[in-house]
């Protein structure tokens, strides 16, 4: 029994060695088939994701995209139900209506006291006559009563009437007063008349802009990636709904060590080989190049430990590419990223050929 188990763990081990000693020979024949001056990495594709999210709460009324599906800028992805939002906008709409019946009540008011001012303006003119009339009945009947030839009684009459014109004139000025003042309040009514209507104004185009944003749309081609709600829920306001993937954002992530990531620079070329498709060469740009180490060993002391630091690069696909083979993107294939880091060195052969 103890002879049988020692001999299985020998082959175990024996196993093991092979599978190491395979692995290390892979990985140096790879190296070697590299020329000094190409670096590589093994990353995987990525693209930028878009939440599509609803601007206020409400309910879902429709999903019109599965996930997996291709859209196109523009495509209708969700609409929220309108209920709510149509029948604010009808109260609004009466608002307005009301409003700018406001307007014209306003207006017939300042008319009418325009009205009343003119009228209160004859009835000052008037009074002046009236009371030029009776000073001048008063001088001459005072002139008569110092000769005696009226008597004392028509001469207070003469005064009577001199104070009852003059009585009667600043009636007529105060109602000209008031007219004045009626048109100042009929004009401040129109004012308030009018910022009604442009509040109910204001208030529809509002809620016309909410009636759009409940009609959720694509901003970019991108395929869909996953539902994050249901036809029915309810989302509160940025409630999320649908998850994009942008296919004109696709990039792959790999990781390169301190001698090499120190050479690289952004704009830099890039050629992609991914593990599904290996006689495809795919051109790419670097786009970014971390400035902080993603990795690190516990001390940095030495130049060997130094070397082990690891930085994260992101090489980007042409938009122009991927829009010709945007039905043949799929997010999380892995592969391999091969950069010059010298000039002047050629490719080889085997990553000459690039996608056209």
């Amino acid at each position: 029994m103890a002879d049988n188990m020692k001999a299985r763990l020998g082959w175990g081990v024996a196993a093991a060695v092979v599978a190491v000693a395979g692995w290390l020979a892979w990985q140096n024949g790879t190296a070697d088939a590299l020329p000094e001056g190409i670096a590589s990495g093994n990353g995987r594709i990525e693209a930028t994701e878009i939440d599509i999210a609803a601007l206020s709460g409400g309910r879902i009324a429709e999903i019109r995209a599965e996930e997996g599906q291709f859209v196109r800028k523009g495509d209708v992805l969700v609409q929220m139900d309108l209920l709510q939002l149509s029948a604010q906008k009808r109260q609004a709409t009466a608002q307005l209506r009301r409003a700018r019946i406001g307007v014209d009540t306003a207006e017939s008011r300042v008319a009418q006291a325009k009205a009343q001012h003119t009228a209160a303006e004859a009835a000052v003119e008037q009074a002046h006559a009236a009371a030029d009339v009776a000073a001048a009945r008063l001088a001459r009947t005072e002139g008569l009563a110092q000769s005696n030839v009226v008597s004392e009684q028509v001469l207070d009459d003469a005064r009577a009437a001199g104070r009852q014109t003059q009585a009667g004139l600043a009636s007529a000025q105060a109602n000209l007063a008031a007219a004045e003042a009626g048109i100042s309040s009929a004009e401040v009514g129109i004012v308030d008349a009018e910022a009604a209507v442009d509040a109910a104004i204001a208030a529809i185009e509002a809620i016309d802009v909410l009636i759009d944003d409940a009609t959720l749309e694509t901003p970019r081609d991108g395929r869909v990636q996953y539902r994050i709600a249901q036809e029915g829920e309810i989302v509160g306001a940025g409630g999320r709904i649908l998850n994009l993937v942008d296919l004109e954002d696709v990039y792959m992530t790999f990781f390169l060590p301190t001698s090499q990531a120190g050479r690289v620079e952004v704009g830099e070329e890039v050629r992609l080989v991914l593990d599904t498709a290996p006689d495809y060469v795919v051109p790419a740009r670097i786009s970014y190049v971390a400035d902080v180490a993603q990795f690190t060993p516990k001390t940095v002391e030495t130049a060997e430990e130094r070397e082990k630091l690891m930085f994260r690069v992101r090489a980007r696909i042409d938009p122009e590419l991927l829009r010709k083979y945007s039905d043949y993107v799929k997010i999380g294939l892995p592969g391999m990223a091969y950069l010059r880091i010298d000039p002047g060195v050629d490719w080889p052969e085997t990553l000459s050929q690039l996608v056209q």
